[in-house]
């Protein structure tokens, strides 16, 4: 991750209508006051080595970057995971690609892995983007070495489409990725299925 020449604004965050919530979580807008909580919350091997933009070390000024690109025009839409208590515990977001369906990503801190959080803060961001964004289909991916976060995405409807080889900057190299896809009519038929068992 690397710094924006053109920070936004700090009111800009503060007044941002997007607030998803779930059962245990909210996701919102980043602030730049939040740099320290998620410089300290990915600086770690174990995250950096699962996601294709993060380093490692990582630093304030990585954090920083980030929370000044997250939300801009044409660029990544990004939300900071929180519990209820407003503690962050990491972040989930779309990145538009070109031509493409947008990109769909995730980390966590290590502290909240295996609890559940991951799955649902992703289904939150996939209502949003079928819902409020309009798009047709997301794209994602998971490191063959990470059985969590394919598991998060199999959870959440993706169907794997094959694997490719993608850069990841904590390793200065490539690395084999596990590409999934998920469409709008899979996940509406999904969330009908899910209120009909309910129901039933």
């Amino acid at each position: 991750m690397t710094l924006l020449e053109r920070p936004l604004s700090e009111s800009y965050r503060e007044t941002s209508p997007i607030v998803l919530e779930t059962k245990r979580l909210t996701l919102r807008a980043p602030r730049l006051k939040d740099a320290k909580t998620v410089a300290m919350l990915a600086n770690d091997r174990r995250i950096a080595e699962n996601t294709a933009r993060i380093p490692h070390p990582y630093k304030l000024s990585d954090a920083e970057g980030f929370l000044a690109r997250a939300n801009t025009a044409g660029g990544e839409t990004a939300f900071l995971i929180t519990l209820r208590d407003g503690t962050v515990i990491g972040s989930c977001g779309l990145m538009a690609l070109e031509g493409q369906p947008p990109e769909l990503g995730y980390w966590l801190g290590v502290d909240h892995w295996g609890k559940g959080y991951a799955t649902e803060a992703v289904h939150a961001v996939i209502d949003h983007a079928f819902t409020d964004l309009d798009c047709d289909a997301l794209q994602a991916g998971a490191r063959v070495t990470n059985p969590g976060s394919r598991r998060v995405l199999e959870k959440c409807g993706f169907q794997w489409t094959g694997v490719g080889l993608y850069r990841i900057r904590a390793l200065a190299s490539s690395a084999p990725i596990d590409r999934f896809r998920l469409d709008r009519g899979i996940w509406h038929s999904l969330k009908t299925w899910g209120r009909a068992r309910k129901l039933s």
